[in-house]
């Protein structure tokens, strides 16, 4: 028997008009399940990499690389920093001094990381002077007692450039007439805004200020760096604490938001398993529109074996018609998938203009236009699972077809 029988009959049978057009109705169906499958899964998860792209992007205008820091406070911070740029990829490092506080102004109050930082050195590992709203990075000097809030922070507490705010620190003052907070008045240097969490609960102060406020002497935190590949941020890491030696704690940017990241790796996971129930689904309807083939065309398949067809042949017949729909509702559902994505924020755009209203309003939101990012790797790997579902689908209802016998089929058929 010919071995390309069973392609040319199972392609036959997918363009031949059929007597029960159910069974055609059900074949379609599993082809547009397949194919929106496939696309939706395509898109969530390329809308998903776009917010995960985005928010890291932001995440790092306000958030070190990396930095090398020390429980006991470093004293020789530049002698520290000088050793770190021995490291490759290693290229700029500022001094910086971190800890806790309350900001309160006008009865309002809001707990806040405060980061004492350098103006003159800070510009080299972040830029965050280009997302300042109002006022400079500069305008902080040691003595002055300066602050800048980010603009979520400030709008919490009520305040504007040139207002002033109360910063209290856990640490308290024990004297004679009792236990008091440590506080001290900061006026508002400026406002920044990078369009992400850290909005909310970060503020900006001279490190010389912060070193007295934190009673760290002529100490600080450590030194906060800047790699050339940020997403390569972990391997630097490691050789870092080789370089350093005992005594000092290599942070990254990735280690200090895992929580962040991790959440959304998670909720990217039970997304895609979510969204795959869609093509398990479309696998299900190739499973039943198989079976409805079978027991249609029982006639054609007894007419097969008495011809001297095997079961292994009748069986690949069905394989072949079950595998070419799966496989041609993947291969549309991925190019409207990846057209899809590749173009979603100017198709929402183009919608908002039409329908004249906003899905991301920048007041309420950290964005104004859906990010997408497609990758590659996702679309492969949908891909193969719609075609190792679709011809996993096929096999049962391609078995029993083989199982049909001739005599039987022949006997009832009228």
């Amino acid at each position: 028997m010919n071995t390309n029988l069973p392609l040319f009959i199972g392609l036959r049978y997918i363009r031949s008009k059929r007597r029960n057009g159910f069974v055609s109705f059900v074949s379609l169906l599993s082809f547009i399940a397949m194919a929106l499958g496939i696309m939706a899964l395509i898109v969530v998860l390329s809308v998903m990499n776009g917010f995960d792209h985005e928010i890291k992007k932001r995440i790092l205008n306000v958030v070190p690389h990396a930095s090398v820091m020390s429980d006991e406070g470093v004293l020789d911070w530049p002698k520290l920093g000088l050793k770190t740029l021995d490291v490759e990829y290693v290229e700029a490092y500022a001094p910086f001094v971190e800890g806790y506080g309350l900001l309160s102004s006008s009865g309002l109050s809001q707990g806040a990381l405060i980061q004492g930082i350098d103006p003159a050195l800070d510009g080299d590992v972040s830029p965050i002077s280009q997302y300042m709203l109002v006022g400079q990075l500069a305008y902080l000097q040691p003595g002055e007692y300066g602050i800048v809030l980010g603009n979520l922070l400030a709008r919490s507490l009520g305040v504007i450039n040139g207002d002033s705010v109360i910063l209290s620190t856990p640490e308290l003052n024990v004297t004679p007439a009792g236990i008091f907070p440590r506080y001290k008045r900061f006026r508002v240097m400026g406002v920044f805004q990078v369009g992400a969490q850290v909005d909310t609960g970060l503020a900006f102060i001279h490190y010389q200020d912060a070193q007295k406020l934190f009673r760290l002497s002529n100490k600080v935190t450590g030194v906060k760096l800047r790699v050339a590949d940020p997403f390569s941020v972990d391997i630097v890491a490691e050789i870092l604490e080789q370089k350093v030696g005992e005594g000092y704690v290599v942070k990254t940017w990735t280690s200090e938001m895992s929580n962040l990241f991790q959440a959304i790796k998670m909720e990217k996971k039970v997304v895609g398993v979510l969204l795959a129930a869609i093509i398990a689904v479309a696998a299900f309807n190739i499973i039943a529109s198989l079976v409805l083939m079978v027991a249609d065309k029982r006639r054609d398949i007894a007419v097969l074996r008495t011809l001297g067809a095997g079961a292994n042949t009748v069986s690949g017949i069905f394989i072949v018609q079950g595998s070419v729909i799966g496989f041609l509702g993947v291969i549309v559902g991925a190019v409207l998938g990846c057209l899809l994505a590749f173009f979603m924020g100017d198709i929402v755009s183009w919608l908002e203009q039409l329908m004249g209203f906003q899905v991301f309003d920048p007041n309420i939101y950290f964005i104004s236009q859906l990010p997408s990012k497609l990758l590659w790797q996702d679309v492969i790997i949908i891909c193969c699972l719609g075609l190792v579902l679709s011809v996993l689908a096929t096999l049962y209802p391609a078995r029993r077809a083989g199982q049909v016998l001739p005599a039987e089929a022949l006997r009832y058929d009228h």
